[in-house]
This record gives structure tokens, C-alpha cells and sequence, in this order.
């Protein structure tokens, strides 16, 4: 998949490639901190910084536009009601003991955990399905994707 990937945005600045490739929801920073430090040649840092702006844009979306997107996709075409219905189903089965135990900080748990289908974006869709405030859920989804991009650094540059 990484070599699909790296010919996929072969064209692109290597910057604008490691922000979107943290983009991806299977891939987020999970694969572009790799790719940009080891195939691009970017700094630990930049790695960092640009795969942590990269997936938290893609969380900021999902969070201010999920609900008016869902909204309209549903109401003209049948699949997406379907879809969103099992979408936050499956979000809220992941996240709910979670949000019991912990709370509004679950949402930064998820973040923070560079697992796949566990890390930033499910946290960003268990604020939106948890009706988790912006001014609380933005915060903690930054500080959460900031510690999982430190995490995957540090995995990086030491295994």
C-alpha cells in the first residue's frame, strides 16, 4: 500500500504530500510521519507538524460539517442513510465505554491512540455523536493528534 501511496502524490510537494496523505482516513499520520521522514526526507519535525495539521483539518471537518453533509446526502440518496446510521452505530459501540469511563476526555483517548480505526478520526466522530461541544472537542482532538504524532515519531525514529 505505501508504494501505491508514494506514486500516488510522486508530483506533489513533499510537504503537501504529507498533509494529504494524513488526509487519508486508513492511513492519517499512522503512514505519512513514516513516509515523510523516511521516503521524503523531511525533518522529524516538519513529518510532525505537517501530518498533525493534516489528519486535524480532515477532524475539524468531520466535526462543523458531518451533521449538514449527513443531513443532505441522506435525505436524496437512500445509501447514505443506511450508511450514516451504521457509521454512527459503529462509533458509538467503539467509543461508548469509553465516554462512560472517561467522559469528554475519551475524545482525546482516541486521538492519542495511532491505531487504526481507533485514532483521530474515531475521535472526532465520537465528539460529533456524543454531541461533545466544539470549544471542548477541538482542544482535546488537537492535543490527542498531537500526542499520537509523537508517538509514531518516536516509533519511527527509534524502531
Amino acid at each position: 500500500m505505501s508504494d501505491f501511496i508514494i506514486s500516488l502524490f510522486s508530483n506533489v510537494p513533499r510537504e503537501l504530500a504529507t498533509f494529504l496523505i494524513a488526509f487519508i482516513p486508513v492511513t492519517e499520520l499512522r503512514a505519512s510521519i513514516p513516509l515523510a521522514i523516511k521516503v521524503y526526507g523531511l525533518s522529524p519535525l516538519s513529518a510532525w507538524f505537517y501530518s498533525v495539521a493534516g489528519t486535524y483539518f480532515v477532524m475539524v471537518v468531520i466535526v462543523i460539517l458531518l451533521d449538514p453533509i449527513a443531513k443532505l446526502l441522506s435525505k436524496y440518496i437512500p445509501f447514505f442513510e443506511k450508511f450514516f446510521q451504521w457509521l454512527f452505530e459503529h462509533t458509538r459501540k467503539k467509543a461508548n465505554e469509553k465516554m462512560e469511563k472517561y467522559g469528554e476526555w475519551a475524545i482525546f483517548i482516541l486521538a492519542a491512540t495511532p491505531i487504526p480505526l481507533l485514532g483521530g478520526l474515531t475521535g472526532a466522530l465520537a465528539a460529533f455523536v456524543f454531541d461533545v461541544p466544539l470549544k471542548k472537542s477541538l482542544p482535546l482532538l488537537l492535543v490527542g493528534t498531537m500526542v499520537a504524532g509523537a508517538i509514531v515519531s518516536v516509533i519511527t525514529l527509534y524502531l
